[in-house]
């Protein structure tokens, strides 16, 4: 675990605060953070970064076991950024360590039929983390103030009644997306959001990587290259949710992504602590539950 005054600056480096407008561009997608700073006792440093992730994978596992054992919060990670920005890399790696049936992840593309029938929430509603549970989603309702914010055009598919599709629109969504979210924490799911940025300069290395990847190239869509024509209208997409959604009760992080290494780091550093700061324990035995446990050694003994 980073000091007390680490923790606190990673925070605030990665932390949109509530009712602060923010600009994407001031936050870099290189980490700029002017102080040397420590997690797990390591400086956050590329040297460092398998000890760094090597405890907080192991920490996160404690962390998940207390949460399934006391079983009063789920946790809810959201993942957003552009393709190639290291979301299924922050899954495989950060959550490699926790027990699998306590994680589950969801991945939305785009919506069916059944889906394009309810509300734009209800696909991801359905899904939130029971209690105990760690849920991910690799995108998520999000998708529909980013995404369709861009391709307005996709609002056909999606027979609104017609007095809904006007200039209201997004700010009606960014709405229900933060009363969706209150009401998710006040039933004991804490919402974590991260917005992985990554630069346009990396975007392309990692395409041309996967692409001269045979183990990668499925991985990779022709239409990812045809998206990147539209990088400035989903910069200022992202942006306008960054700054309509990052509330006190679900905040967003925006975290440095060109390093996969400190993304990771990152990830993993504010998901553990925040299940940390919860203070969860193990559920206390009744006097009537550890006698029957005394009572079951016995038995055990006498056979």
């Amino acid at each position: 675990m980073a000091k007390n005054g680490d923790a606190k600056r990673i925070f605030e480096r990665l932390m949109v605060l509530p009712d602060k407008k923010i600009k994407i561009v001031d936050y870099g997608p290189l980490w700029d953070h002017p102080e040397r700073l420590t997690i797990n006792g390591f400086e956050l440093v590329k040297e460092n970064s398998k000890d760094i992730m090597e405890d907080s994978i192991k920490d996160l596992a404690d962390a998940q076991e207390l949460l399934w054992a006391q079983n009063s919060y789920s946790i809810l990670v959201v993942l957003q950024g552009m393709d190639a920005a290291g979301k299924d890399g922050i899954i495989k790696h950060v959550m490699s360590g926790v027990n699998p049936q306590g994680c589950r992840v969801n991945g939305f593309k785009s919506p069916s039929p059944e889906e394009l029938d309810h509300d734009f929430l209800w696909r991801c509603n359905k899904v939130l983390p029971e209690r105990g549970m760690i849920g991910i989603f690799n995108r998520s309702y999000y998708e529909e103030v980013l995404v369709v914010k861009v391709h307005p055009e996709f609002l056909n598919n999606q027979r609104l009644p017609q007095e809904d599709v006007g200039k209201d629109l997004w700010e009606a969504r960014y709405r229900s997306i933060n009363e969706f979210e209150r009401h998710a924490v006040r039933n004991g799911t804490i919402v974590l959001k991260f917005f992985l940025n990554v630069s346009k300069e990396e975007q392309k290395k990692r395409f041309f990587e996967r692409m001269a990847n045979p183990e990668k190239t499925w991985k990779f869509s022709p239409n990812d290259v045809a998206e990147r024509q539209f990088w400035d209208q989903y910069m200022k997409a992202y942006e306008d949710a960054l700054n309509a959604t990052s509330t006190e009760w679900a905040p967003w992080f925006i975290i440095p992504s060109d390093q996969k290494w400190l993304a990771r780091s990152l990830v993993a550093f504010v998901l553990t602590s925040t299940i940390k700061s919860l203070n969860l324990s193990y559920p206390p035995l009744s006097k009537e539950y550890l006698k029957a446990i005394e009572d079951a050694k016995a038995k055990l003994q006498r056979e």
